[in-house]
């Protein structure tokens, strides 16, 4: 009987396209003996795993089919029981909206070694490669993360609409009741916003417009889950990075003309 312990990484995998991984973790996904992945992991991105690798798919998804949590802590615990070096393969970051958190406690609780390798966030990603700063001198300078999706009860809308710069995870499947909460709490529908869908991948979409409308521009864009919404005055600054003469140009606040950004 193996004796030794192994060590589980909890890695995550960036965006979503497979070289936008970390060096560390691409380096500890070509060594690991085991690889539990989740859902939004790019097949690219298991491909790098070392031949003969034990692939293990531990994914959920909202309304469809999902390994319970307790399940996925247990099979990280008994793999590294094993003697063997886990990765354990999660999209964006381990510890934003990744529950890398309950996986980690429940890996200490067990008194299996974990190491946490941070990845980049599609909340930080997405709207960059959309064009849209998060953050801006003299327009934002905060950014509040949130879900939409809780497990008991609902979000503080009037919290989250009052956010300079706000972004939105797992905003597809319920994008009409998150916009009449945001501007029943206050948030003007005149509002820059945008939603991004499959950010960093081949079929990734991007709509935007105003709170008002995002919400059908985004049915006409064909948006799908994965998706981000993201609402604030930043949205407007995209016209001054992205130069597509075929996007929809963003209705731009005064507080946004150059005067205002000197």
């Amino acid at each position: 009987m193996n004796k030794r312990v192994g060590t589980v990484y909890l890695v995550g995998a960036g965006p979503g396209a497979w070289d936008l991984i970390t060096l560390r973790g691409a380096d500890l996904l070509a060594r690991a003996d085991a690889v539990v992945y989740d859902r939004l992991v790019h097949p690219d991105l298991l491909a790098r795993a070392r031949r003969g690798a034990r692939l293990i798919y531990a994914g959920k998804e909202a309304g469809g089919d999902s390994v319970p949590q307790d399940q996925i802590n247990g099979l990280l615990i008994a793999q590294a029981r094993l003697g063997r070096t886990v990765v354990r393969l999660k999209g964006g970051d381990p510890f934003v909206f990744g529950r890398g958190g309950e996986e980690a406690m429940a890996l200490a609780r067990a008194g299996v070694p974990c190491e946490v390798v941070p990845g980049v966030s599609s909340g930080l990603a997405g709207p960059a490669l959309a064009g849209i700063p998060l953050t801006q001198r003299g327009v934002a300078g905060s950014v509040t993360f949130a879900t939409g999706r809780r497990a008991q009860g609902e979000p503080d809308w009037e919290h989250l609409a009052r956010a300079e710069t706000l972004v939105l995870f797992m905003a597809a499947g319920r994008l009409d009741k998150t916009i009449r909460a945001l501007v029943g709490a206050g948030r003007s529908p005149s509002t820059p916003a945008a939603i991004i869908a499959s950010a960093s991948l081949a079929d990734e979409r991007i709509a935007h417009g105003t709170l008002g409308d995002i919400a059908l521009r985004a049915r006409e864009a064909e948006i799908d889950s994965p998706a981000l919404l993201v609402v604030g005055e930043v949205v407007a600054l995209r016209n001054q990075v992205v130069r597509d003469e075929s996007d929809l140009p963003i209705p731009v606040p005064p507080a946004l003309t150059r005067g205002a950004l000197r």
